[in-house]
């Protein structure tokens, strides 16, 4: 039997963007995991927490590491929910620290867990990468993306200028620094396009709607992608639609 696997979804993923949540599961099982969706979870309490409403975030760690105990791993394609329960839970509560370090990020899971980089995906698509803050700056994950994307059969991966600057999404930042959020997509999405990528793609689907959102306002024929979609993807199967 293979490791068995927790799927958190993540509120965002659950909600706009199922098809993350199904690429996910048909990428672990490929790779022989036995993958689980807890129906119990709910989220994970960054925004609670992270606007001060920490009781409140409180009582959702212990709602989730009640949702996912028993489980070897927890993996959801989200570094900024996977950093909320990795590096905030054991300041909230003792049961939920205990439960998040068994949690991971999808890339490094695949890479720092499973062992592989190559997971027999096939993309051929001219694709550039945007590593979100919480991947990058809470969680460290590198370039464990890019390995990944390195070793898709047929995919042009092309260098995002100042790939690390934020895309301006941050959560309620975009909410209550409006104007500032919007300077900070332009910016990003001025540095997608010079790539001339035909997809943009991500561990985190709140900052992909953000600059998936502004490109299609501007009708660029840009498009944006979970990075675990592109991972689930075969030439068998082709998981995405041709840009």
């Amino acid at each position: 039997m293979g490791t068995r696997v927790a799927l958190f979804a993540t509120c965002l993923t659950d909600t706009f963007f199922p098809d993350t949540a199904r690429a996910v599961v048909r990428l672990l099982e490929r790779l022989g995991c036995e993958v689980d969706f807890p129906a119990a979870q709910t989220c994970c309490g960054q925004m609670h927490h992270n606007t001060g409403y920490r009781a409140h975030a409180v009582k959702l760690a212990k709602r989730h590491a009640k949702a996912f105990d028993g489980y070897d791993a927890v993996v959801a394609p989200s570094g900024s929910c996977a950093g909320m329960v990795r590096e905030v839970y054991p300041d909230l509560h003792r049961r939920a620290g205990a439960m998040a370090q068994r949690t991971y990020e999808l890339s490094e899971f695949l890479v720092d867990v499973l062992g592989v980089t190559d997971v027999g995906a096939y993309f051929p698509h001219r694709v550039t990468y945007h590593p979100t803050c919480h991947s990058l700056r809470m969680l460290g994950v590198g370039a464990k993306p890019l390995e990944l994307l390195r070793h898709v059969r047929g995919l042009d991966l092309v260098e995002l200028p100042d790939a690390e600057s934020c895309c301006g999404f941050g959560g309620t930042f975009a909410l209550k620094n409006a104007e500032t959020s919007t300077a900070m997509l332009a910016d990003k999405m001025t540095h997608v396009l010079e790539t001339r990528a035909q997809v943009v793609t991500a561990g985190d689907n709140s900052c992909l709607m953000h600059i998936g959102g502004g490109l299609s306002r501007l009708k660029t024929g840009v498009r944006s992608l979970h990075l675990a979609e592109i991972l689930a993807s075969t030439e068998e199967e082709p998981w995405a639609a041709t840009p």
